[in-house]
């Protein structure tokens, strides 16, 4: 399991800022699947992303459900429950947000994140192979730096769950480098040329 960076692919976050949000907004319900989540960065850094960018009560009516399999380390649970990440990988977080949302912990180097933002992110362990979404009406998934690990096969049937479980006009998010494959192109457009950022057709 990867231990990934607070506000990594920036692009990616504020694609998602600018096209996905003001459309979320919308929904009763702003639920979001983050599927290989690892220790738990990325989750966090959409959340902070849709606090800064939702009001008061839309924040309210938001939850990213956070996914891993998790089967190189049996830290995936203690870590992202108690929020505590070391200052290497906070480096990128702008300093007005870390100021924010950032406190000093007990042990040296390492600062925890709001509780108002770990509230709104729950983790478990699920396996996109099995291709038994979590549940269903998400108006965003993202899924980064999993699915160029599977077979071609297995990917495309990943893309085809995520659009089955999606809402209506719901958005896919994936890695830069990840590009969607010809045979689930028809199930989506893509909103920004820039970014792996799709909107459920």
């Amino acid at each position: 399991m990867a231990f990934t960076y607070f506000f990594r692919d920036r692009a990616t976050l504020d694609a998602i800022k600018d096209y996905a949000i003001p459309e979320l907004k919308k929904n009763r319900h702003i639920n979001v699947w983050d599927a290989g989540c690892a220790m738990g960065p990325e989750p966090y850094s959409l959340a902070i992303m849709f606090k800064e960018n939702l009001g008061y009560y839309e924040f309210k009516r938001f939850k990213i459900y956070a996914t891993d399999l998790d089967e190189e380390s049996n830290q995936f649970g203690e870590i992202i429950a108690k929020g505590i990440y070391p200052e290497e990988s906070l480096k990128r977080i702008p300093r007005e947000i870390f100021k924010k949302y950032f406190e000093p912990n007990n042990k040296p180097g390492h600062f925890k994140i709001a509780d108002e933002i770990m509230q709104s992110v729950s983790f478990q362990k699920h396996d996109l192979r099995s291709l038994q979404p979590i549940r269903d009406n998400f108006g965003l998934i993202v899924c980064k730096n999993v699915l160029l690990h599977l077979q071609e096969s297995e990917r495309i049937d990943v893309i085809k769950m995520f659009h089955k479980c999606l809402a209506e006009g719901g958005f896919l998010a994936t890695e830069q480098t990840q590009k969607m494959p010809a045979r689930t192109a028809y199930l989506f457009r893509q909103v920004n040329q820039k970014v792996q950022l799709f909107q459920k057709k």
